[in-house]
């Protein structure tokens, strides 16, 4: 299995346009989808210089219900006239972030995408969409105390409601005895994501978990959102459910990463704008 990082908040390569948004390629045994397409086509634009052609993809699959996720999908409907996105139903309904002083941000996805509905293909229970590829809602309940948490709100018919995160599924690629976990944001919690991957497919080890967590503040990616052992917590946990690789970047933020360092060790990657991760090598 091979990841290639479209777009990220950051990169190493001067060449590449960068983002407050994340999108990757999943090229596994011959199948190849897009995750998530970042806030705008800028993702898009990087993927002929990373070796990547969009008009091949076979399928496309959004994490959840918010803008810098979702942006490019317009774009990429135009260059490939073919592939479905799979999404939660949830995903299309509006998403807001209400801040003390009342002001209000749009967080959900553009309108444009919200009319293909000829190209979305709504998942509602655990899915394989392709052999050994599966889509996971979220099991674990209360997750509306979070969304609240983050001052993050989705709009019902009778006004806006906490967030439970319903318009987020986590994607699982299934090798043998071991899984490759994709939570891009981990609004529910990383260590929350992997403990539901493991209870859906108990004896299986995480190899490798690619993703947000969701740890950095108001200002961006170089600024922190939580308090510092709050973070370590999190590192604590990933490291006592024994994942073994954790390529993280985008919400989590560069102060919160460099606090998991002296924690995770080796195991710890940062999924910048570019990167390129094989798995399972023949």
């Amino acid at each position: 299995m091979k990841v290639t990082a479209l777009i990220e908040n950051t990169t190493p390569d001067a060449g590449l346009r960068c983002e407050h948004g994340l999108a990757l390629y999943i090229e596994q045994d011959g199948w190849r989808c897009l995750l998530d397409a970042g806030a705008s086509a800028a993702g898009l634009e990087n993927a002929p210089d990373l070796g990547v052609d969009l008009s091949k993809a076979d399928a496309a699959v959004l994490s959840h219900g918010h803008y810098d996720h979702s942006g490019g999908f317009p774009a990429f409907f135009a260059c490939n006239d073919h592939a479905p996105l799979y999404l939660r139903p949830q995903a299309v309904e509006e998403s807001w972030q209400v801040r003390k002083d009342g002001e209000q941000k749009y967080l959900g996805v553009p309108l444009a995408l919200r009319e293909q509905r000829d190209r979305l293909r709504f998942i509602t229970d655990p899915t394989e969409i392709h052999p050994g590829v599966w889509l996971l809602p979220h099991t674990t309940p209360g997750l509306e105390k979070r969304g609240e948490k983050v001052a993050m709100y989705r709009q019902g018919p009778d006004g806006l409601h906490p967030d439970d995160f319903a318009h987020e599924q986590t994607m699982v690629v299934v090798h043998g005895e071991e899984l490759a976990v994709f939570s891009s944001c981990s609004h529910a919690g990383a260590d929350t994501v992997v403990e539901e991957v493991q209870a859906a497919f108990p004896g299986k080890s995480v190899r490798a978990f690619f993703g947000g967590f969701h740890l950095m503040g108001a200002g961006g990616a170089t600024t922190l959102g939580v308090r510092p052992e709050k973070a370590q917590a999190l590192g604590e946990r990933l490291l006592a459910l024994d994942v073994q690789e954790i390529w993280t970047g985008h919400c989590t933020g560069r102060p919160a990463f460099d606090l998991l360092v002296p924690i995770l060790g080796d195991r710890l990657h940062y999924l910048a704008t570019g990167t390129v991760v094989t798995l399972w090598e023949n």
